[in-house]
């Protein structure tokens, strides 16, 4: 996992402009699974996490 990129926990904004929250990495790093911060609603995916601009960090990531 890069420093840079986003992980599971991290609020995000995706290439659309919509604020999103990491729910899963898959397929050995190659998938980010996404979901509305607020609301519930339907996930997405993206396979270009570098279109992911990190709003705030995972507080669980933070105190490690």
């Amino acid at each position: 996992m890069s420093a840079r990129r986003a992980w599971v926990g991290d609020l995000v904004r995706d290439g659309d402009g919509q604020r999103a929250i990491v729910t899963d990495v898959r397929a050995n790093g190659t998938v980010w699974v996404l979901r509305p911060p607020t609301g519930g609603g339907c996930h997405w995916e993206t396979d270009d996490p570098d279109s992911l601009e990190i709003l705030a960090r995972s507080g669980a990531r933070d105190s490690r």
